[in-house]
């Protein structure tokens, strides 16, 4: 009895890790492609910060403490509600913060010249985190959902949720690593960069809005998703993740010029 305990907790504790490493992906890919578009600057600035750690490998860090209550204050900054048919501007703000008031307050923080070490390396870590949430269109989603979590889907015959689905079912099936994935993403021309850049803050939280309302049209609830869903949305999850990638690179360099 007790060798099939032990047994069944190291089963549990993988399923977990690659549970917890596949969610993980699509930030690490965000991390990835700024990387490659980084000043100078930029690059000695933030290497001086995190110790030379990648964004890649910081990239989580906003998930990864959300287990410790210390750091709860930060949970309503990994999205935005905003009802369909109305704009950031219009809605009434969470008195917790959000997507939009969290990336402002890291920028805020990185930039000022009073700011500690220590507390810039927190809050960079935290914001290229955020960019990631951002450019996933369920963290602009639904409040009467959360995000889609609420609208539960079959995956290849296995439970899920449309905000599971974005998060990491789509990556996850696609079977890359982050370094792969990344890899699609770093060669483009100035004119593509720059396009990918251009806008506000505001005008990348509307874009992501409106792809939100485009997949919540995409399914119905108890559906059965599989390699059509797939095929059907795997370029919009590159284009996010490139995008999520490229912009934030420019607010990276902007930050540190």
């Amino acid at each position: 009895m007790k060798n099939c305990i032990v047994l069944l907790l190291l089963v549990t504790n993988f399923t977990f890790a690659n549970d917890m490493y596949w969610s993980k992906t699509g930030h690490r890919v965000v991390g990835e492609v700024a990387e490659h578009h980084l000043s100078k600057k930029a690059k000695r600035a933030i290497k001086n910060l995190l110790g030379g750690e990648s964004l890649a490998a910081v990239a989580n860090f906003a998930d990864e403490i959300k287990s410790d209550r210390a750091y709860s204050k930060f949970s309503a900054w990994h999205y935005v509600n905003i009802p369909f048919g109305k704009t950031y501007a219009e809605i009434e703000k969470n008195k917790y913060g959000d997507l939009v008031q969290g990336v402002n307050t890291c920028l805020e923080i990185i930039k000022d010249e009073n700011s500690s070490k220590e507390d810039k390396a927190f809050y960079l870590k935290f914001l290229v985190h955020l960019i990631g949430d951002l450019h996933q269109p369920m963290h602009v989603g639904r409040a009467e959902d959360k995000g889609g979590n609420d609208i539960q889907l079959q995956w290849f015959g296995k439970g899920t949720n449309l905000h599971r689905v974005w998060d990491s079912n789509l990556i996850d099936d696609n079977g890359m690593s982050f370094s792969e994935l990344a890899t699609e993403y770093t060669e483009m021309t100035k004119q593509q960069i720059k396009f990918l850049q251009s806008g506000t803050l505001l005008d990348w939280v509307e874009e992501s809005h409106v792809l939100a309302e485009k997949v919540y049209a995409s399914v119905e609830t108890g559906e059965k998703l599989s390699y059509r869903y797939s095929y059907d949305w795997w370029n919009t999850v590159e284009d996010q993740l490139q995008k999520g990638g490229v912009r934030l690179a420019a607010i990276l360099n902007e930050a540190f010029k």
